[in-house]
């Protein structure tokens, strides 16, 4: 839960808030992505020097992929959740920031698309067309599962162009099944359970960054009024549950991957163990910005004040996304 910066400046109550100019803006959302995507690329190393592991063929891009995957649920999905929100505040201005679902539904189709070229040369990453076995993707699990992420995201990126753009929701609710589905096989003890814990955590996940991102950019075109005040509690309530949920489900399913006795040792001596733990400081990082923005919103008498936490927030959630794309294309831990 996080607020936007205040003007310094002297702006009507209702009026929207100044804006840096776009070019530092482009600059800086520019060097970030540049940055986000160092982590994936040359994570892998990273995380596997010394493990004696071996690293899996095209880590670092099938981690980039991944990422940009998990990027391209988050940001549609939490403009749906935040529109929600906006409906339910009284006298909320009619103006809503314009969607960038469209460009999500994109970058998740074209991730998708990468992720099934490899599935489709047998987990290998594809040097020539002609090394991908497109027809055999209905032969197997994985390739039905990568072909559903295909499609999913093709068709959210219509109805995100439609008159109906809520509709989006069910094709990006089969991505998260699929993704839930694609990270637990069957030969995994008790798949379901893992599924389960991985749905609710991926939706949860993506409903928080994607929400947030969203709520700040609303908050941006209302200014300093009470409606986004508003918003900020409805979303600060709904972030709380939210955060629990991840916490439960993350600590939940590093168990069923990692034995009590053994967690500690395999979160420093294996890949996996240790991106995890860079993922569980980003995690506390956000969550003690989202404690602080909310204390904050409890306390100053104006809520907007409460900006300092908001950008740093974002960005380490973005850290969060990338880091967890990595996670998905480092070797499972060895269950002891």
């Amino acid at each position: 839960m996080t607020l936007i910066r205040p003007s310094t400046g002297a702006p009507d109550a209702g009026g929207p808030l100044p804006r840096r100019s776009g070019t530092a803006r482009a600059v800086a959302v520019l060097v970030l992505v540049a940055l986000g995507a160092l982590i994936p690329l040359l994570g892998p190393s990273a995380a596997l020097h010394g493990t004696g592991e071996a690293a899996p063929p095209g880590d670092g891009g099938i981690a980039l992929l991944r990422a940009v995957l998990f990027a391209g649920l988050c940001v549609p999905v939490g403009e749906l959740f935040v529109k929600r929100l906006a409906r339910a505040v009284p006298d909320a201005p009619k103006a809503m920031p314009r969607s960038w679902a469209v460009y999500a539904a994109g970058a998740g189709f074209v991730a998708a698309l990468g992720l099934a070229s490899v599935v489709a040369t047998g987990n290998l990453v594809p040097h020539s067309l002609a090394e991908i076995d497109v027809g055999g993707l209905y032969d197997s699990r994985d390739g039905k599962l990568a072909l559903v992420e295909v499609n999913a995201f093709l068709v959210a990126g219509l109805c995100a162009r439609s008159a109906r753009p809520a509709s989006q929701v069910w094709p990006l609710a089969a991505v998260v099944v699929a993704e839930a589905l694609r990270a637990h096989p069957p030969t995994e003890h008790e798949p379901l359970v893992g599924s389960g814990l991985t749905l609710v955590h991926l939706t949860c996940a993506a409903l928080w960054v994607g929400g947030l991102l969203y709520a700040l950019r609303t908050l941006r075109g209302w200014g300093a009024s009470e409606a986004g005040s508003a918003l900020l509690g409805l979303y600060a309530r709904v972030a709380a549950v939210l955060l629990a949920a991840i916490t439960a489900t993350g600590l939940w399913s590093t168990l069923r991957r990692m034995p009590p006795e053994t967690v500690l040792d395999q979160l420093t001596s294996t890949a996996y163990g240790r991106v995890l733990l860079a993922k569980v400081l980003l995690v506390a990082a956000v969550a003690g910005l989202a404690l602080w923005a909310r204390l904050r919103l409890r306390r100053a008498p104006d809520p907007l004040t409460a900006c300092s936490p908001a950008r740093a927030e974002v960005a380490l959630l973005g850290a969060v996304v990338v880091v967890s794309g990595l996670l998905t294309a480092l070797p499972l831990p060895i269950r002891w």
